[in-house]
């Protein structure tokens, strides 16, 4: 049913941004996925979806503690239409339930952390999947996912300031990360079944009226099948 509907809905679209869709899905994956816990400056949580669109990064994992997670469609661009992100606000202990998730779906749990004794985010191994986890702009990361986490990364800083942008370290760790597993000789890439999901999902959000248009082809499929039956 899937790519029945998949190829009624590809009519709508034009084949320039059907090509595009299929060029993207080659390099989307959900090997490295990106925590942003308690974030609440609206511009630094809109760069950072930019930059996971961008370096084919598809889920993002939105921890809501005590900030709401806010965006910025200007700065945005519109990349939230193209990610899944997967919030996480209705437990006492919000990281605590992201963290329990991710590693049941087997992720490691990378903590960004300025400390000496860390490795740099060149040196982190990407032959297992990783969640990278980065905390608010204040404080950085939270007890919770220091106690919790699997490994602590750090990027290299030489001047006097203590910490980069949380947008900019996002940007610079996905930059090396995916550099990296480009070069890997595992598969990183989605599966088909997640590449038609994912190929289903942003059809709908580039189709005006999709919901009628979608109606109308499950009504005439219905009636195609009653009609075989007599």
């Amino acid at each position: 049913m899937t790519l029945e509907l998949i190829n009624h809905l590809t009519q709508f679209v034009s084949e320039t941004r059907r090509a595009k869709f299929d060029e993207v899905l080659k390099y989307r994956t959900k090997h490295i996925t990106i925590a942003l816990e308690d974030l609440y400056q609206p511009h630094n949580a809109s760069a950072v979806l930019r930059s996971c669109d961008i370096f084919g990064i598809q889920d993002i994992h939105i921890i809501e503690n005590k900030n709401a997670y806010t965006v910025n469609k200007d700065i945005a661009m519109g990349s939230p239409k193209w990610l899944n992100l997967h919030k996480y606000r209705k437990q006492e202990n919000n990281s605590l339930a992201c963290i329990k998730n991710l590693k049941e779906k087997g992720y490691r749990i990378i903590a960004t952390s300025p400390n000496e004794n860390v490795c740099t985010i060149d040196e982190l191994s990407i032959d297992k999947p990783l969640a990278l986890f980065f905390g608010t702009e204040l404080t950085g990361i939270s007890e919770t996912v220091l106690q919790e986490a699997d490994e602590f990364v750090k990027i290299p800083m030489y001047g006097f300031t203590e910490s980069f942008n949380i947008s900019v370290s996002a940007a610079l760790c996905l930059r090396t990360l995916v550099e990296k597993l480009h070069k890997a000789d595992f598969n990183w890439h989605l599966n088909n079944e997640e590449m038609d999901e994912l190929m289903l999902k942003w059809l709908r959000n580039s189709i005006r009226k999709v919901d009628l248009i979608e109606k109308d082809f499950l009504l005439r499929k219905e009636n195609s099948k009653v009609k075989i039956k007599e």
